[in-house]
């Protein structure tokens, strides 16, 4: 199997791999018949197989990223506090791979999307805000990120500030505000130009609807 090139656009077989992976979970959680157990079991090795041969990932940390999903497994979800200034937007310079990106990450157990957008600028960029919208709601899948064995979904709020000067943090070097034309190195990862593109949108028409697919 040809292994995924992102430039190529999002690839069926990732999604078929993950939904295959998805459907023995559920198996090994919701059923009691023991020699439904054992096929399953053979299904979720078979999933994981493909996801290292298709990524060329090692399987092994392909295991430990699956371990901790425990019941029905659902999407996981990336929240990103997106505050404008003017014309610009801020973003965060990731000590990780040294480029820039939105404020956000995985939404925490306990936290609404609003108090992890708050949480994460502030712990990334140094700022007290409030949510005030949510811009978009995104499906990782439809956009040309790197390869991840998860499916997930991108919530991206709007927040306004309320106190604070923007710095780097535990995990970030810098924070800036940036115009569209002048945007730096994006973390593959985590933005997109065409999800940039979108959010500028919302910047220069504060009345458009929430984005979603």
């Amino acid at each position: 199997m040809k292994p995924f090139n992102p430039e190529e656009g999002q690839h069926p077989w990732l999604e078929w791999i993950k939904q295959v992976h998805a459907l023995s979970h559920w198996g090994l959680t919701y059923s009691k018949d023991p020699f439904d157990l054992e096929r399953y079991e053979v299904l979720k090795a078979l999933s994981v197989q493909m996801m290292a041969d298709f990524t060329l990932m090692d399987k092994s940390r392909i295991e430990t990223l699956f371990a901790n999903e425990e019941g029905y497994i659902t999407p996981k979800v990336d929240v990103r506090g997106v505050v404008f200034q003017d014309d610009r937007i801020l973003l965060v310079q990731e000590k990780r791979d040294q480029r820039w990106t939105i404020p956000g990450g995985w939404a925490d157990v306990g936290l609404s999307p609003g108090e992890v957008a708050t949480k994460e600028v502030f712990e990334e960029a140094g700022l007290e805000v409030r949510p005030i919208k949510m811009l978009a709601m995104l499906d990782r899948k439809f956009y040309r990120q790197p390869l991840s064995p998860y499916h997930i979904y991108k919530v991206f709020l709007q927040c306004e500030i309320i106190g604070g000067t923007p710095s780097g943090g535990l995990e970030t070097w810098d924070a800036r505000f940036f115009t569209q034309s002048e945007l730096p190195e994006l973390s593959p990862h985590k933005v997109t130009l065409e999800q940039m593109a979108l959010l500028f949108k919302h910047c220069h028409n504060p009345n458009r609807p929430t984005d979603f697919n």
